[in-house]
């Protein structure tokens, strides 16, 4: 009775360890049988292994101009998103050349990949109509209508665009949300067929604010609140601001849109100009509905970073982003911040969004009307993001297409050959890893031996899962991570038997020892595995190609060794130091205390024995010691 009490917990554990490889491996055939697309039980390969198809495209700018080296970066880096929206399915996008760019794709690309290549990309400028986080907003009611209450709240203060030398209003790189309440709508949207076009305060075509005022709030006249009055839900949008665009479909599709699906991206980015449309921002924080486009970035002269300057020309610490606007382009954006300035502060249409390839890239709100053409963005910005929102303005300037220049497929760069050697030298390394468990650890090792089987099949199972979830592509890379793990996960089994082995040592009862062991190595499994894991995140993020693959398998193969050592290996000890032959130290168990240098001077009792007699510093028992014998 007391045996089947103490062996309660492991099997609980043990368990919930095996309804969890059910459901990984259940889900996996549920995927292969009714999933769409089907999944397969085998991991899928990469370029390397399984062979693809390689494009050749090269940018060509519309007007028959050139195409600079850093228009080319940024045109490869707008590829490989295109492409590989999940950052793991180990497509290649490389310059080829002076100008053109190789896409190399693992596997038979679908025809929308293939049409992804060549799609033109141009920035665009357009109004914000509703914007909300995404992980806020609440799900659509059965029959939404319009002209709900509007809600109240405290909105946060989007990133801002200011005349050259004024004091901006803080902001961040990446929108702050629209005000929202729990379980409402956003109020733009909440108000749709409503006309709000307001009329700017002041002369609209008055001269901007002189850069030498600095008091906030005198820079540009006061906004005011616009006009909510109910109109007919067909009435025809007096400008891109007017809420009366958003119809009950572009509300159900709003509400509706799922920023992680890579879709989503490309619906908008072949979206027409003149008509509004939703989008989400870089990285899917927040969502929005956009009116018609009112510039292109054919209208965008020039972009820079910089600090940003006050009026008396010294830098105030904080990074900016500028913008120049041509001749062409000036008076419409003068007409869109006047329009703006007419919306309070922290509204939505006091906003316009910079649209590049279906995404928002930065959506500041407005706080001064600009009529010169040049604007700053300021906000939290730091040199390598406001850098990089520069560029990615200067490359959406020019209305870049690519075109296919050829397409072919091709075969393994190594091949099956190389695969077999690589699952071969696993399987040496597995076997040698077994027979070591038990020359050293006898029968124990035998635990060593299914817990490397478990652990096994969890990677095979998880590699598989997320190729038809991720299209995670296993290549030479990933096979020699998932390779080099089983030496991360022997050396968890190792530590903790050593650790058993150490209070055997001491004098402590097996059952004793296993409890007391494990509190000691489980500190250093964890402190050992966060390492690794640590290492492999390090790795993930600031490398490419081959060694994000390894980087990727071996943290996956670290958090498998976790959870199997606390889930299996613990637990399956626990439960054999209840039995006769692990209790008892038989010699051929691997736990023998007279085999691990515990001596037998003292039986106390079916598998306890006493440590070896403490002695004095030149050799002397205790008893000769207290006897006064020398």
């Amino acid at each position: 009775m007391a045996m089947k009490a103490r062996n309660r917990g492991p099997v609980r554990t043990l368990t919930v360890l095996g309804l969890l490889l059910v459901l990984l491996f259940g889900g996996l055939g549920a995927a292969a049988v009714w999933g769409t697309p089907k999944a397969a039980f085998t991991p899928l390969l990469g370029l390397d292994l399984a062979g693809g198809r390689q494009i050749v495209i090269e940018p060509v700018v519309e007007g028959a101009g050139e195409v600079e080296p850093e228009q080319v970066d940024q045109a490869i880096d707008i590829i490989r998103q295109r492409v590989d929206g999940t950052g793991v399915a180990e497509a290649e996008v490389s310059r080829l050349g002076g100008t053109n760019i190789s896409v190399s794709i693992p596997g038979d690309p679908s025809p929308a990949q293939l049409e992804a290549l060549s799609r033109s990309s141009q920035l665009r400028f357009r109004t914000v109509l509703v914007s909300a986080p995404v992980s806020e907003l609440p799900t659509a009611p059965a029959d939404p209508t319009r002209n709900l209450p509007l809600p109240t709240g405290n909105p946060e203060e989007p990133p801002s665009v200011d005349l050259p030398g004024e004091s901006p209003t803080d902001g961040l790189t990446s929108s702050d949300p629209a005000a929202t309440t729990d379980g409402a709508y956003p109020e733009g949207l909440l108000a749709a067929g409503s006309t709000s076009s307001p009329t700017a305060t002041g002369d609209p075509d008055g001269p901007a604010s002189p850069t030498g005022d600095t008091d906030e709030g005198t820079a540009t006249a006061a906004p005011t609140d616009p006009a909510v009055t109910p109109t007919d839900p067909a009435a025809t949008p007096t400008d891109a601001s007017d809420l009366a665009w958003i119809t009950r479909e572009l509300q159900e599709q709003f509400v509706a849109l799922d920023c992680a699906d890579p879709e989503v991206t490309q619906d908008s980015a072949v979206a027409d100009p003149a008509a509004p449309i939703v989008a989400c921002s870089v990285g899917g924080l927040e969502k929005y509905v956009l009116g018609p486009s009112e510039l292109s970035g054919a209208e965008l002269e020039d972009a820079s970073s910089g600090l940003e300057l006050s009026q008396g020309r010294n830098p105030t610490g904080r990074v900016e982003v500028r913008l120049s606007l041509n001749g062409e382009g000036t008076e419409p954006f003068r007409e869109i911040t006047t329009r703006a300035m007419g919306f309070p502060p922290n509204s939505d249409q006091n906003r316009f969004a910079m649209v590049l390839d279906g995404q928002v890239i930065s959506a500041p709100g407005v706080n001064s009307v600009i009529s010169d053409g040049n604007a700053s963005i300021a906000g939290g910005f730091t040199n390598e993001s406001a850098e990089t929102l520069a560029n990615q303005l200067k490359f959406g300037a020019l209305p870049i297409s690519f075109v296919e220049q050829t397409s072919e497929q091709i075969s393994p760069t190594l091949g099956g050959e190389q695969l077999r050697l690589g699952l071969i030298a696993g399987v040496i390394g597995l076997a040698l890893v077994f027979l070591y468990s038990v020359v050293q650890y006898r029968a124990l090792g035998l635990v060593t031996v299914g817990s490397l089987a478990i652990a096994a099949s969890a990677a095979y199972g998880l590699v598989t899962l997320l190729g038809w979830t991720n299209n995670y592509r296993l290549t030479m890379a990933g096979v020699t991570g998932l390779i080099v793990a089983i030496g991360i996960t022997a050396d968890s089994f190792i530590v903790y038997f050593e650790r058993i082995r150490d209070e055997v040592r001491a004098g402590r009862p097996l059952r004793f020892a296993v409890d007391t062991g494990w509190q000691r190595a489980r500190r250093t499994i964890l402190i050992s595995d966060a390492v690794n894991l640590l290492a492999a995140g390090v790795l993930y993020w600031l490398s490419e190609s081959g060694v994000r693959a390894f980087a990727f398998a071996l943290g996956l193969t670290t958090v498998i060794d976790l959870i199997v050592v606390m889930m299996f290996t613990h637990p399956v000890v626990s439960m054999l130091a209840n039995t006769t032959f692990f209790g008892e130290g038989h010699r051929w168990s691997g736990m023998d205390p007279e085999s691990l240098g515990a001596k037998r001077s003292t039986y106390l009792g079916r598998g306890q024995f006493a440590a070896p007699e403490p002695t004095g510093r030149r050799g002397h028992t205790r008893e000769e010691l207290e006897g006064g014998i020398v």
